[in-house]
């Protein structure tokens, strides 16, 4: 059975190799994996730009992102700490509930979610008292696929003497970043977004000073940080059950980001992936909800159609029974819906799926009026991933 083509943030289409490779059974406490675990924690603080000499460590965690992001926060804030939240979309938002239901006091500073948070008003919110010890934002709002400059607010936020922590889940890997010069005391992503692996694990990349001040914060066993990594020094092993099969996989999707070039040559791909998609999905009528300079290659938001035939609920299903998974909107004033570039996907997985798209508008009855440049694009498409 030939698998959906998945056009989401994550989970997201994966190459054969990487399933491959998860088809192979490793204990936990095998010097094999121990070897694997220790090889993939060095790699990932090369892509971020980093490495345990220049003061950074990779810690990895067992779950989703958000149980990493909660591993952050519930570990690294002090009993007196506050956390400032610059939040633009839902993402930002849940690092707020996170935090409020940890009881760690907490301020969120908020954006439309068409709006980057600016430097200047986080200037002025780390000028007033209590200043925060800690201010946290995400990179790569997936909510409408934003990208907020974390470069010139990391900057104001080292001045004022706080820690910064990043959320980078749908940005890791498929934008360049460089740790160094950012200098984050914490940063999050995930294994199944741009890097191409499957759910299983996240990962917090730290600096290692940061990180070994926090000693007794945590509020969780689980969701030790401190404790995680500690456990992964000693003896190479996880504290409790890893998910092996997601980690071997995961090292196979590692090896896919070198061959094509890094996150440098991924970036070209998704940037490839996503001039397509815009290109073709104006020529079918549908228009973005941010702005061409707000938007990133990761995620794009695309506004509903007018014509009342144009039903979202309807268009989604009969476009999955082609093999074609999309993703609901997020954005909580405006009708949209969402399209993922990112995965094991190319520029002809695209027009397939535009192609697909313009099928399903014909049949539910929606006018399109499909310019020649859209035919061109559907016409020649051809699956290549």
């Amino acid at each position: 059975m030939t698998d959906p083509l998945l056009f989401t943030p994550g989970p997201l289409s994966t190459s054969a190799t990487v399933k491959a490779a998860m088809q192979r059974d490793l204990g936990s406490r095998d010097t094999d994996f121990i070897t694997l675990v220790a090889e993939i924690r060095r790699e990932l603080l090369q892509i971020a730009g980093v490495s345990q000499e220049s003061g950074y460590e990779a810690v990895l965690v067992q779950g989703s992102g958000t149980f990493a992001v909660e591993a952050v926060l519930s570990s690294v804030l002090p009993p007196d700490g506050r956390l400032l939240v610059l939040a633009n979309g839902a993402y930002g938002e849940r690092m707020l509930q996170i935090a409020e239901r940890l009881r760690i006091p907490a301020r969120v500073q908020r954006w439309p979610e068409n709006e980057s948070p600016d430097a200047a008003t986080v200037a002025l919110l780390l000028s007033e008292m209590p200043r925060p010890t800690h201010v946290a934002i995400v990179h790569l709002e997936t909510t409408t696929g934003i990208l907020n400059p974390i470069d010139e607010i990391g900057q104001i936020v080292r001045e004022r003497g706080c820690r910064f922590i990043v959320d980078a889940m749908s940005s890791f890997g498929g934008v360049p970043l460089d740790l160094g010069i950012l200098q984050a005391d914490y940063l999050v992503s995930s294994a199944n977004k741009c890097l191409e692996g499957v759910p299983g694990f996240s990962f917090v990349i730290a600096k290692r000073e940061a990180l070994e001040g926090t000693r007794g914060y945590a509020r969780s066993v689980s969701f030790d940080l401190l404790a995680q990594w500690q456990g992964l020094e000693r003896n190479g092993q996880f504290r409790f059950t890893p998910p092996t099969h997601a980690l071997l996989g995961f090292a196979q999707a590692l090896k896919e980001l070198r061959d094509e070039g890094g996150v440098a040559g991924r970036a070209l791909r998704y940037c490839a992936n996503h001039e397509t998609l815009v290109a073709a999905m104006r020529a079918l009528g549908f228009r973005e909800y941010l702005q061409p300079e707000q938007e990133s290659d990761i995620i794009t938001s695309f506004r509903y159609l007018a014509d009342p035939d144009f039903v979202f609920e309807e268009f989604y299903r009969r476009l999955a029974a082609k093999g074609f998974v999309i993703y609901p909107g997020k954005v909580s004033h405006a009708e949209c819906f969402r399209i993922g570039t990112i995965g094991h996907i190319s520029a002809g997985d695209v027009k397939l799926l535009v192609s697909a798209i313009a099928n399903v508008l014909s049949e539910l009855g929606v006018r399109v009026s499909r310019s020649d440049s859209c035919r061109a694009v559907a016409g020649d498409a051809g699956r290549s991933a």
